[in-house]
């Protein structure tokens, strides 16, 4: 039997029709692969697309203001000190003490001194920013907290996908964004038990490497299945914030190495969308080499 290939998506995709999505993700790797005179090697009945964008919005049941994401849900602590420090990383990519200084109409920033007013201002700077929203972001946050320690939320989510997934089955995997996180998961805690052989992993516009999602997929590894790993990403994409490198994204020796590419131009409006990865003449070849 031929490999096939497991797209997982991320976050916001409520509301959306399953079939069309898949369309969407396959019509973008086929014009990656025309860029490099290729067809696609395989039929789209063997491209498996789980869905789990509705089952994620009503377990996280999001609010629209940034100010009660920032307090969390049901003033949570944990929740509030997770999206705190992981928003905080992301914006200080993004904007400067000084811009947050003429924001908050503040004289100066004390170095290394951010609190909440420092938090909501560089947000405020995002949403003027071309191609980035505070909201966003913030909601960004708010998902892949509920994904990593809320375990209904999590158990949800990997279940749609492992169903997807034969026992035994051999195939390549693409996550992007959040979807990153879920196949990671899925690789290093259920993967060998369900016997998956995966010669390639692809991570595509990656949060990973932020400090507070590796302290909270502690203790870091990469799993013997997995044959190699492809991580890409745009420097401009805020969300992925660095490439996937020994210092950023550390494991024990002996592992293997994941291949890191920043070299995409992602052309979508936020730097982010999937479109402007998959149509990526080198992502695109890179898949279809695995398969």
């Amino acid at each position: 039997m031929s490999k096939r290939l497991v797209f997982v998506h991320g976050r916001s995709q409520e509301g959306k029709d399953q079939a069309t999505l898949k369309e969407q993700w396959i019509d973008a790797w086929q014009s990656g692969l025309e860029k490099s005179g290729l067809r696609m090697p395989i039929a789209p009945s063997d491209i498996v697309f789980p869905y789990y964008g509705d089952v994620l919005y009503d377990l996280t049941n999001p609010k629209e203001d940034v100010d009660v994401i920032l307090k969390g849900a049901n003033g949570n602590q944990n929740q509030m000190d997770f999206e705190r420090d992981m928003l905080e990383e992301l914006c200080a990519a993004a904007v400067t003490d000084e811009e947050v200084a003429r924001e908050m109409n503040a004289p100066t920033i004390e170095k290394g001194f951010r609190d909440w007013g420092w938090l909501r201002a560089a947000l405020r700077l995002l949403d003027v920013t071309p191609g980035v929203s505070g909201l966003t972001l913030s909601q960004v946050t708010r998902d892949v907290y509920s994904y990593l320690c809320n375990p209904g939320v999590r158990d949800s989510i990997d279940d749609i996908v492992k169903r997807e997934i034969r026992n035994g089955e051999e195939f390549v995997l693409v996550g992007h964004s959040l979807g990153t996180v879920v196949t990671y998961n899925l690789l290093r805690s259920d993967a060998e038990g369900l016997g998956w052989q995966v010669p390639l992993h692809v991570t595509l516009g990656s949060p990973l490497a932020v400090q507070r999602i590796r302290q909270a997929l502690r203790p870091l590894k990469r799993p013997s299945l997995i044959k190699s790993w492809f991580n890409a990403r745009d420097k401009a994409d805020i969300v992925a914030l660095r490439e996937l490198d020994s210092i950023n994204f550390p494991a024990p020796e002996g592992s293997i190495e994941i291949e890191n590419s920043s070299a995409v131009d992602n052309w979508t409006d936020n730097h982010h969308g999937i479109v402007g990865y998959l149509d990526d003449s080198g992502v695109a070849k890179r898949i279809y080499d695995a398969l």
